[in-house]
């Protein structure tokens, strides 16, 4: 893969990373989940024009 390549998918990937930190956080602040010790997470990545499907879901700790 090219460097350019490489640069784009990482700039890609702060932003999923930055922004889904920041979604997180915002419900976990403003949702009332004082009844919750965890949530329940899913991230599906897909790339229009192809058969790219996938899917990670995990937990976060709210205590």
């Amino acid at each position: 893969m090219s460097e350019e390549f490489n640069m784009s998918m990482r700039k890609f990937l702060k932003q999923v990373g930055v922004t889904s930190q920041q979604e997180i956080e915002r419900i976990a602040r403003d949702a009332d989940l004082s009844q919750q010790s965890s949530l329940s997470v899913k991230v599906v990545l897909t790339a229009d024009g192809t058969d790219l499907n996938h899917v990670v879901e995990g937990k976060i700790a709210l205590d």
